[in-house]
């Protein structure tokens, strides 16, 4: 073979160093990580024993790329449309996230929210090749040698789940993998995270949902959920393995735990780890971002809005305490700032004396019981009469018409924030928040909807309070400045740093978010003001600070490119190395 070599190979052999592998033929065909299907030049087909393994056609990944979007155009459903993306990312990984990233306004709500959660629920059906670790409680005493079969040694970011509250959905088990592999495509695609330092784990200790436990395709433990001690120390081992194993700096990212695990981990481990929440503090950074905006428009500081929550769960405390801490930023003191915030949960309004229970974590949000009788929501807003209002609850369509026109005629520029995911749980519609305020509204939603035309021609473009704005660009900071800690601070400056991207123009169509196509940029910016801040207050363990942070970013960011596998000239055979003059 060597000796029908094509003469176009001469000048990469003194000009070029390339990407090593030890996977030959059809195994570096079936790798995703080295694939790269008729991309493969003539040369690395003749020197890795593919030629004849492949058509003749040497396809550029431009070409490539259009074929699979073209593809995709032909797909109507969207669960389809996410098993034909996902199936790529199982065969070429470079693709995947080159056609991801030219396309993420269209994909996103594909690979992330609102379908992710179609794919959760489907899970078992769906199901193709298995992405990440899972760790069930038959496991505990054993979670360091399972993360040991795990490929890639040089882990930096854990992305991990119980299953117990995916999205607005319940408990769907170990079917909630979907969402950290969903999280981590994020991290690359935003932030440009090298996916090879990225880890999904599903940790599984049974579920509660009567109507897995009778699936036959369910794929996890067959019992109720493990509520013991044995959960708990199932936890803390596997932290430690975790740390153990990638070393004290990794990042570990907790997703879709239950209420109480959520804040009870995030109080036990925030000191001793790096780690965060997302759905406490990644949606309260982006809730404040949105409300940053917000005040541009109407030039009113948020110390001076009035907040109710519908929903008083982890995403409403986590967004609350973040408002708080905005507020005392700006000099306004703290039980000052929490007597702005209204919560409204499944019982009503969090006041004192009522009979249904109070968590601890809720406490500071209590209000005395006021005089009128608040059955509903649309009482609520009434007596409260809210400048804002938050919809984190997961329970549908509760900003009701009745609720929406009410903002409306309370607030010259009411904020309507319908938060819950998916589309299906959010708590009203933009054409509904749009219309019945006659377009005064400042509307963000957790999924995206369509632009928005009212009669009198003008048309809003819906902001999407998404967490995607967020995680990827503090993960990207905290990973490369090495922080063994992540303070609330830090998700107080990504939301300011992220506030800071929207321009005026943007404002003025409605939105209160940069667009998605903007995310790369974004969460580079979003990097270098959280990495400020780690160095400033010495939480980073990354020296020499780097001068110029941007630069820096940037040239850490994990290329969609192509690499060549051609074999170094030093590692090529002398007959190869001393071809004669022609």
């Amino acid at each position: 073979m060597l000796s029908r070599l094509n003469l176009a190979v001469r000048p990469c052999i003194y000009m070029c160093r390339c990407v090593h592998t030890k996977e030959k033929g059809k195994p570096l065909m079936l790798s995703p990580r080295t694939n790269k299907g008729m991309a493969f030049t003539l040369e690395e087909r003749q020197i890795l024993g593919l030629h004849g393994l492949l058509p003749p056609k040497i396809e550029s990944q431009d070409i490539q790329a259009m074929r699979f979007k073209k593809n995709l155009e032909k797909i109507p459903d969207p669960l389809a449309k996410y098993v034909y993306v996902m199936g790529m990312q199982e065969r070429n990984e470079k693709l995947f996230y080159r056609v991801l990233l030219d396309n993420i306004e269209e994909l996103l709500p594909i690979v992330y929210t609102p379908t992710v959660g179609l794919a959760c629920l489907q899970y078992g059906h769906i199901f193709r090749r298995p992405k990440g670790v899972f760790i069930s409680i038959m496991d505990k005493g054993h979670v360091r040698s399972i993360l040991d079969n795990w490929p890639d040694a040089d882990v930096k970011a854990v992305v991990v789940t119980d299953g117990e509250r995916i999205l607005g959905l319940g408990d769907l088990g170990v079917y909630g993998m979907g969402i950290p592999v969903g999280k981590l495509c994020l991290y690359t695609t935003c932030a440009g995270i090298d996916p090879r330092s990225c880890l999904p784990v599903c940790i599984d200790v049974g579920t509660d949902n009567e109507t897995l436990l009778k699936d036959p395709f369910y794929m996890g433990l067959y019992q109720k959920r493990d509520r013991s001690h044995r959960y708990d120390e199932l936890i803390d081992e596997f932290m430690e393995a975790i740390t153990d194993k990638y070393g004290r700096n990794t990042l570990i990212q907790f997703e879709d735990f239950g209420n109480h695990n959520a804040f009870r981990f995030l109080r036990k481990y925030r000191d001793k780890y790096c780690t965060f929440n997302d759905d406490i503090q990644g949606t309260a950074s982006v809730a404040l971002a949105g409300l940053l905006s917000a005040q541009r428009v109407i030039n009113k500081p948020i110390t001076e809005n009035r907040y109710l929550f519908l929903g008083a769960g982890e995403a409403a405390l986590g967004i609350a305490d973040l408002i708080v801490m905005a507020m005392k930023s700006v000099g306004m003191p703290e039980e000052e700032a929490q007597r702005k915030i209204w919560m409204f949960d499944k019982y009503g309004l969090l006041c004192e004396g009522r009979s249904e229970p109070i968590e601890s974590h809720q406490a500071a949000y209590v209000h005395p019981a006021p005089d009128q009788i608040t059955k509903t929501f649309l009482d609520a807003v009434n007596l409260v009469r809210p400048t804002a209002i938050i919809g984190v609850a997961g329970a549908g369509r509760l900003f009701t018409k009745e609720v929406i026109s009410a903002m409306g005629h309370i607030n010259d520029r009411p904020i309507i924030f319908a938060l819950s995911n998916p589309t299906a749980k959010a708590e009203c519609t933009a054409e509904d928040a749009y219309t019945l305020t006659e377009g005064r509204c400042l509307f963000a939603s957790g999924s995206p909807f369509s632009p928005v035309t009212l009669p009198d021609g003008r048309v809003f473009q819906p902001g999407q309070g998404n967490n995607a704005y967020i995680f990827p660009g503090v993960a990207l900071a905290v990973m490369l400045v090495e922080a063994r800690n992540i303070s609330s601070q830090v998700f107080l400056e990504a939301a300011e740093a992220l506030a800071e991207q929207v321009t005026s123009d943007e404002l003025a169509q409605g939105c209160l978010y940069p667009p998605l196509s903007n995310i790369r940029k974004v969460s580079i910016s979003i990097a270098v003001k959280v990495a400020e801040f780690l160095y400033s207050n010495g939480m980073a363990f990354e020296y020499p600070e780097p001068k110029f942070k941007e630069e820096y970013f940037l040239s850490k960011v994990w290329k969609t490119d192509y690499e060549s596998f051609l074999p170094d000239v030093y590692d090529w055979p002398e007959s190869v190395t001393k071809l004669p003059n022609l």
